[in-house]
């Protein structure tokens, strides 16, 4: 049994068992034990789903310095960009940017979850209970709009404003959650303006932005000289993120001349397009699992 491995009892130092010869105490341990372990993983599977797949990589988020160096660190350097990104008319960090648009008011984009607002007590609270993800425990966790922002975020969109660029969040949380974002947000100390919107969510009327950030992008384009692209995920850059990890990896790969200069990457090892690349959409949890077992290399 994976879940609960029994040792080999033959293999072990034991005492005798009265009554019953060893050989025959053996094998009938061995077989009751064998039964304790597949009723108890059955029984496991079903009540709780126990595993390493976020539990190391939130830890790594909530407890390790070099997650805060990180995040601070590209924060730091965003900001540092900022200066040779106004200085420089014909600079835009947007794919989406074309035509004439060195004369227009600059701007930032920045993606939300994992960007500037952390929702690793979310992640906790899935953990601790041993369950997935879903919809209604998601909207509790917006509903209490009490996220904390990563390190670096706040200094950086400060420091934005004050140079008069104007700030934009694209972000895929639903339009029905807008209003306790903004309210979170300004939590967190930020001024948003609401014309133009500032928070461009998924969704969002008169518009109904796909989940893919592009159109989102071009329309900020249209009005905006954006001056960097900061996120958690490649698609929050560029499209074609939701593709074959090797797609993927060739994709960041032919646009190695923008990170860290104008495209600015906050690590998120816990979620996104980087794991559903690793299976098919619609796979069931074990399907899943089993899909990112297979991606696993023994050898270099």
């Amino acid at each position: 049994c994976d879940a609960f491995p029994v040792q080999r009892l033959d293999s072990e130092p034991r005492q005798s068992v009265d009554m019953i010869s060893g050989a025959a105490s053996s094998s009938i341990l061995r077989r009751v034990l064998a039964a304790l372990c597949i009723l108890t993983a059955c029984t496991a599977c079903a009540e709780r789903r126990e595993t390493h797949e976020v539990l190391n990589a939130l830890l790594w988020m909530q407890t390790s310095a070099e997650y805060r160096t990180l995040t601070t660190l590209t924060y730091r350097q965003a900001t540092a960009a900022l200066d040779l990104a106004l200085g420089d008319k014909a600079w835009t960090a947007a794919l989406e940017q074309e035509g004439n648009f060195q004369d227009l008011p600059p701007a930032v984009v920045l993606d939300l979850d994992e960007t500037v607002l952390d929702n690793q007590p979310f992640d906790g609270r899935l953990i601790k209970d041993g369950t997935r993800f879903t919809s209604s425990r998601w909207e509790e966790w917006v509903n209490e709009a009490d996220a904390r922002a990563l390190p670096g975020s706040l200094e950086f969109i400060t420091e934005a404003q004050r140079r008069g660029i104007a700030v934009f969040f694209i972000t895929n949380r639903r339009a029905k959650h807008e209003a306790l974002t903004r309210r979170n947000l300004e939590r967190l100390g930020l001024t948003l303006s609401t014309e133009p919107d500032a928070v461009l969510s998924e969704g969002e009327a008169p518009f109904d932005w796909p989940s893919d950030k592009s159109s989102r992008r071009r329309y900020l384009a249209e009005r905006y000289r954006i001056l960097l692209l900061i996120g958690d995920d490649l698609r929050d850059f560029v499209v074609g993120a939701q593709d074959t990890p090797e797609a993927r990896m060739a994709l960041a790969q032919h646009h190695r001349a923008r990170w860290g200069v104008s495209w600015f990457l906050i690590p998120n090892p816990m979620y996104g397009t980087w794991e559903t690349a690793l299976f098919p959409t619609g796979s069931s949890d074990n399907e899943a699992l089993a899909a990112k077992r297979a991606w696993v290399r023994e050898r270099p």
